[in-house]
């Protein structure tokens, strides 16, 4: 595999497209684990965070699955596996999770967080919110954005928490389907939210930090459940709409 010639994409984007192309050539066989994330990232000449980032944008668009404690491997080709009912309430129980870590995370960063950190934040929600990115750079801002708040903690433990918390929803279809509509009903634009956060760990105020946090994913439960609300109502007109044809069908029966 050669290393991405220089391009406008992003670093990460350069990474992920060559490692698709890859996987496109048949140099990575469907069901082959990929090379570790050490070895791409001395192939490709970039850090270790930029690979990772490249991984999940391919986790994303479904080429690659990382299994837990074995590594990252190609996707076998066919179609997706059946969707079952347990995998209804993943959206949120992955975000009371993210509301619980990631709280206790950032009233922690908040009394290590350097100020270069506190620039990359800002950086980072000025990326989620530019008009020029697609929506899974945005997504992949936006995680960025979580997991350098708990590296402000200088705690492993607490980064691979709060990644593979956040990284769930690429694991259930449902899931990601159901954060997807809970997008178009928040009623706080994102930016206001990212924003309070970083407010707070410039205080330096890990009380300020913990609510910042929470608030912002309380907010994303809100709109979880209002979406389940409105498609639970939805589903109720449209059986309600059956059983009225079948009534005027048996009444129209009956006068003939």
């Amino acid at each position: 595999m050669t290393t991405p010639a220089a391009n406008p994409l992003r670093l990460y984007q350069r990474v992920a497209a060559a490692i698709g192309q890859a996987i496109a050539d048949g140099r990575y066989q469907p069901g082959q684990r990929l090379a570790s994330e050490r070895d791409l990232a001395e192939e490709f000449g970039v850090s270790r965070p930029t690979v990772r980032r490249a991984v999940i944008a391919l986790e994303m668009r479904g080429q690659l699955e990382a299994k837990q404690g074995s590594g990252v491997y190609v996707r076998q080709a066919g179609p997706p596996p059946p969707v079952t009912r347990d995998l209804d309430i993943g959206a949120f129980d992955q975000a009371e999770a993210r509301r619980l870590f990631e709280g206790e995370a950032a009233a922690l960063a908040a009394t290590l967080i350097t100020d270069e950190e506190l620039v990359y934040l800002e950086t980072l929600v000025a990326e989620m919110n530019s008009e020029e990115l697609t929506k899974e750079q945005s997504e992949l801002a936006d995680r960025q954005f979580h997991i350098t708040i708990a590296q402000a903690t200088r705690n492993s433990a607490i980064v691979r928490v709060v990644e593979n918390t956040w990284d769930l929803r690429y694991k259930s279809r449902l899931c990601m389907q159901m954060l997807e509509k809970a997008r178009h009903v928040r009623k706080r634009p994102l930016n206001d939210e990212h924003q309070d956060i970083i407010e707070s760990l410039r205080t330096r105020d890990p009380k300020a930090a913990r609510a910042a946090m929470q608030t912002h994913l309380g907010g994303l439960i809100e709109n979880l459940l209002l979406t389940a609300e409105l498609e639970a109502m939805e589903q109720t007109r449209e059986r309600l709409a059956t059983k009225r044809e079948e009534i005027a069908l048996r009444a129209a029966s009956a006068a003939k």
